[in-house]
């Protein structure tokens, strides 16, 4: 369990709070207070960048751009290995991440598991759907028994490290659901889109099928995304 010492870090602020290993610390917190005892820890967070301002560096984070902040304009509109894409897909608010309708290569094991509501869970998207190498950690917010269907928030791997997990295995992911804040494209039901995720660790283009679409009163888009793929 961190300690409320490391949540008080003044390099707390610049990380992205997704806790997910990468830098070799256990999470974000614990990360931050190894930035304190050395600026140049920083190269060690794939999601920090350089931001040059009147022939200035300085360090930020994209997936901490607030609303307004324009990550998309930051980003020129392309993902970490400098690919296009059309829009930025955004969590519900006051959900821990975002929102996956998964089926498990194996969907017996959906009853063999006992795999229920509030379950945290891991599990990797293989084939044709995604395709991603990184495990998946998420925590369960519903389950359709009769189909096999899961359908939970993806988080980062800090509360599998620390509280357990069920392994689903492999699976194929089947819906992405979320808001849409910033896009360079208008978005129609219907289309399919490059999007990226702004949770996703490695910063990848994500595409698929937008065929729900709900325009929201701020003008951001309620969205379901089907038919997906990386790359």
């Amino acid at each position: 369990m961190e300690t409320n010492t490391l949540t008080q870090s003044k390099s707390f602020g610049l990380l992205p709070k997704l806790d997910c290993g990468a830098c070799g610390s256990k999470s974000c917190n614990e990360f931050a207070n190894k930035v304190d005892n050395g600026e140049e820890e920083l190269k060690h967070c794939i999601h920090i960048a350089d931001k040059l301002e009147n022939n200035k560096s300085s360090k930020e984070c994209f997936i901490c751009a607030k609303e307004g902040a324009g990550m998309g304009d930051k980003l020129n509109w392309k993902d970490n290995l400098k690919r296009d894409f059309d829009f930025i897909l955004d969590c519900f608010p006051n959900e821990p991440g975002p929102k996956e309708t998964i089926l498990p290569y194996n969907p017996t094991l959906v009853k063999e598991l006992g795999v229920k509501k509030g379950d945290v869970m891991i599990g990797r998207p293989m084939g044709m759907s995604c395709g991603c190498p990184i495990t998946h950690c998420g925590i369960v917010s519903g389950v359709d028994a009769r189909n096999g269907v899961i359908y939970w928030n993806v988080t980062g791997p800090l509360k599998p490290r620390s509280e357990g997990f069920v392994d689903i295995g492999y699976y194929v992911s089947q819906a992405y659901e979320g808001i849409i804040k910033e896009t360079k494209e208008k978005i129609e039901i219907g289309r399919r889109y490059w999007f990226l995720p702004r949770r996703c660790m490695l910063q990848w283009r994500h595409s698929g099928l937008v065929n729900a679409v709900t325009k929201l009163s701020d003008g951001s888009y309620k969205v379901r995304i089907e038919g997906l793929l990386i790359g």
